[in-house]
């Protein structure tokens, strides 16, 4: 008995580990703001924390909000092209995040279901960076493109 569920534990121990590594988005992202261009009056999140188990998804991130005051943004569900609840940004209650390939994310922001920003994301070959790029409309209407780089920590 106690050998069975000592291979069970394993098994499924090895299992979260195989969902967690199949995962290039996973990890913890820094902002390198000497390879990112970022619109001043625009949100930038500085680091950003992705975990993944089970084809569940959440999102941390923090960084400043347009206003230079600091923000913490999380992001629950997903990834399936449906819109799941955000909390902590100003302008979007729902992201949705489209699967194009191994590296690549589709993600899009809505305010109260309109469409705010829009953006991909793609992780290096190596693994080691990804390179976001959005596009969208502030609170105040401006129209805005950024590409932000991220180092894997």
């Amino acid at each position: 008995m106690k050998r069975t569920i000592g291979l069970t534990l394993t098994l499924c121990f090895f299992g979260a580990a195989v969902c967690l590594a199949a995962d290039p988005q996973a990890g913890t992202w820094r902002l390198n703001e000497s390879k990112s261009k970022i619109k001043p009056g625009t949100l930038k999140n500085t680091q950003v924390v992705y975990s993944s188990m089970f084809g569940q998804v959440k999102v941390k991130s923090d960084g400043i909000d347009a206003n230079g005051k600091p923000i913490h943004v999380e992001w629950s569900g997903k990834v399936d092209g449906k819109d799941y609840p955000l909390t902590g940004d100003p302008n979007s209650d729902t992201r949705s995040y489209t699967k194009v390939n191994d590296r690549t994310l589709m993600t899009a922001n809505k305010k109260n279901g309109k469409v705010r920003v829009t953006g991909q994301i793609v992780i290096s070959a190596d693994g080691k960076s990804r390179t976001i790029t959005v596009a969208g409309t502030t609170p105040k209407g401006k129209k805005f493109k950024n590409v932000a780089v991220y180092d894997k920590q």
